[in-house]
């Protein structure tokens, strides 16, 4: 079966093509944009790959943010461009874009079903001590505030492949998953299921992110708001576009960060500081939430290809078992898993391309069997 993956970023639209039977992408492309610009989405690609040996039979969306109902896959109907719609609110940097491109895509691909995938739905059954705020009860059940936690199928893509490399059943292990990119945020995983995770209702909380700040004290934030006349949605903007690694030094991009740390720009040093520890705290407290660890896997276009970051996160982490060999971590890193711990290391330390078109498709799949 050939599913047309479409993946809508922020500022990207990435598409593959993928034989969801041989488990390979047999085309990817991403074009930049914005829907913010008031942009349509680029050109999405004919269907006609005669080379691939059989037609597309769906269209499948990451979509980031389902709302409540989201456990698992679901076919794009009206009543699910409602759910996704309601949940814009709460993921606006991505929801927007991802509904423009279904939008776009039903016109384009009138005849064939499209399944929606969503990034929450991997958190759904999160433990209700991890999932709950401390917060007034009627704000649970009349506002739904609770832990969603997001990029699910970057770290449900990544377990299985961890459990894999390991040849272990992914029912036996214990895993730390950390999806570092311009957005970033850490999993705890036991038993192939997400325990906790450090991303929340929204995708502000948890870890330091290029432009957003991660954990931080309401109060502080409504303190700055009520001196400086900043309305709900301009706090937002701060927060969400202005805040992170941007706000500590001016850039988001993790490649620029580490080229001025090389040069001693000390507001860059302390912008990578502060990110490393941050991810560092993280670990600790899911190693107590596990009970243990098998393996902490690093991903993402951070996790996969900047050592400093991954050394530095695992720095004074050897009274946990986890140890980072220095030449395994410089290696350049490829399309496949690789361990990079020390010898001495009781944890595995894993390098993992998430590979999220394989898993939109792997889940279609099993939404349009068992349909």
């Amino acid at each position: 079966m050939l599913i047309l993956v479409l993946n809508s970023g922020s500022s990207t639209l990435k598409y593959s093509v993928v034989d969801s039977c041989s488990k390979r992408s047999l085309r990817h492309e991403v074009a930049e944009w914005t829907v913010a610009d008031g942009q349509a989405p680029p050109p999405l690609p004919d269907l006609d790959f005669a080379d691939a040996g059989a037609p597309v039979a769906a269209v499948a969306h990451r979509v980031v943010h389902g709302g409540p109902g989201s456990s698992g896959p679901a076919e794009l109907t009206e009543a699910t461009l409602r759910a996704i719609e309601q949940a814009t609110v709460l993921a606006p940097l991505h929801n927007e874009p991802a509904l423009a491109v279904i939008r776009h895509a039903f016109a384009r691909y009138p005849g064939l079903p499209q399944v929606a995938v969503f990034d929450t739905a991997f958190h759904h059954d999160l433990p209700e001590h991890a999932r709950r705020y401390a917060v007034p009860e009627h704000w649970y059940q009349q506002h739904g505030l609770h832990r969603y936690g997001f990029h699910g199928i970057s770290h449900a893509s990544v377990a299985q492949q961890a459990a894999a490399f390991l040849q272990r059943p992914p029912a036996d292990l214990r895993l730390i998953t950390l999806h570092l990119g311009n957005g970033a945020s850490a999993s705890a995983i036991a038993g192939g299921r997400s325990i906790d995770t450090s991303m929340g209702m929204t995708p502000l909380e948890g870890l330091v992110m290029g432009t957003r700040g991660g954990d931080l004290d309401i109060g502080a934030a409504l303190h700055v708001a009520r001196r400086e006349g900043l309305n709900p949605n301009q706090l937002e903007q701060v927060l969400t576009r202005d805040s992170g690694l941007a706000g500590l030094c001016g850039d988001s991009d993790m490649r620029a960060i580490l080229a001025r740390c090389e040069q001693g720009d000390s507001r860059a040093q302390l912008a990578l500081s502060v990110y490393c520890y941050r991810i560092r705290k993280y670990i600790g407290a899911y190693f107590a939430a596990l009970g243990g660890l098998d393996a902490l896997v690093f991903t993402g276009g951070v996790g996969e290809n900047a050592a400093a970051v991954r050394a530095s996160a695992c720095e004074g982490l050897t009274a946990l078992g986890i140890a980072v060999d220095s030449q395994k971590n410089a290696l350049t890193s490829t399309d496949r898993p690789r361990a990079i711990q020390a010898e001495e290391s009781a944890v595995a330390v894993l390098v993992i391309p998430s590979h999220e078109d394989l898993e939109i498709a792997r889940q279609t799949q099993d939404f349009l069997a068992q349909r």
